[in-house]
């Protein structure tokens, strides 16, 4: 009962600081500029496009015999960004592993899956040098003091290292069990794993086709990212816009809310304390989330049905259902003896 009250009262004010900031963005709706706000969602736009053609190229070279549309791919990809801003723990990355399998011919689940890696090569360099930035400004918390920040889910972590490193251990365990499970023949199933990131063993092309393509979305989110401060009255610069994507990168390891809500809203009010006043900081953490999940929801769902003919994402989640039976029933059929009737 006397560990239950320091949680119960860290959510409470995680959700009092979340609910400030909310006040604050409402508050200030009027402050907002709209050409910078319009200027960073097309240049947030334009790093979903770029992302999504890493992914296509990752695709490409595990299955160079079939034919992929990169429409497909890039419907799928932002799709599941859509989905992942309005649900916890990335619910929208089933959506895309569903999509991607079904667009591309004899693929397996496995391999489009293992192909969602390849991103996070780039990804990892890019929040590692983000973080060291962050970390080396001053106003950066460091990590034994996100404890004190007021987001529940990063206050529960932090104070309780012993039970975030036994979570991560059965979390690895469970995949590792997952992966022995999802194949009866375990080489083929490794075999599939290795054909998604089939390109990361060319390192030549890998470079072109993935990870430059990926820093170039990188320097689109940064452009975003740029205007959404000014759109917001924060001040767009070299050093908010690095700080904010440090942000970014600490609430993605704690993806537990929609889009790290909480989280970066606790961070950046701390981050940007000396920069603007509370109130425009809270505003802004709250005003430049719900701008992007509204822009990338609405291109999600235009992406579902002008390229899938899927008018919402239940029918996603059904058909995905659908295929995964029907896939596992023709596994079992042709298990069967030839003549042999199947139980």
């Amino acid at each position: 009962m006397d560990r239950a009250v320091p949680i119960v009262a860290s959510l409470a004010d995680s959700l009092r600081s979340f609910s400030d900031s909310v006040t604050s963005f409402f508050d200030n709706v009027a402050a907002i500029q709209l050409l910078p706000l319009l200027a960073g969602l097309i240049f947030f736009g334009l790093n979903l496009t770029l992302r999504s053609r890493a992914y296509f190229h990752a695709l490409r070279a595990a299955y160079p015999a079939e034919h992929i549309r990169w429409r497909d791919i890039w419907a799928a990809y932002v799709a599941a960004v859509g989905f992942n801003g309005v649900v916890p723990i990335r619910g929208g990355d089933v959506i895309k592993l569903f999509l991607v399998k079904t667009s591309v011919r004899n693929s397996s689940y496995a391999t489009v899956a293992s192909a969602f890696t390849v991103e996070a090569i780039f990804d990892l360099f890019a929040g590692l040098c983000v973080l060291l930035f962050a970390f080396s400004q001053g106003v950066f918390p460091k990590p034994p003091d996100f404890s004190k920040i007021p987001a529940f889910d990063l206050q529960f972590f932090a104070s309780n290292p012993h039970f975030t490193l036994f979570a991560v251990t059965v979390l690895a365990v469970l995949i590792l069990v997952a992966f022995a499970l999802l194949s009866r023949k375990v080489k083929a199933f490794w075999a599939r794993i290795r054909q998604g990131v089939t390109i990361v063993f060319d390192r030549r092309r890998y470079f072109r086709e993935v990870f430059l393509v990926q820093f170039a979305g990188w320097l689109c989110r940064f452009a975003a990212i740029w205007f959404l401060l000014d759109a917001f009255n924060i001040g767009g610069s070299l050093q908010n816009t690095l700080l904010v994507f440090g942000v970014n990168a600490v609430a993605g390891f704690v993806p537990f809310t929609p889009g790290g809500a909480g989280v970066q809203q606790a961070l950046l009010v701390q981050v940007f304390a000396s920069a603007a006043p509370a109130a425009t900081v809270a505003a802004y953490s709250v005003g430049q989330q719900v701008a992007t999940a509204v822009f990338t929801l609405a291109l999600g769902f235009g992406a579902l049905f002008f390229v899938f003919r899927i008018t919402s994402f239940k029918e996603v989640i059904r058909r995905g259902k659908e295929d995964r039976a029907a896939e596992k029933e023709a596994a079992r059929q042709g298990a069967a003896a030839p003549g042999e009737p199947v139980a």
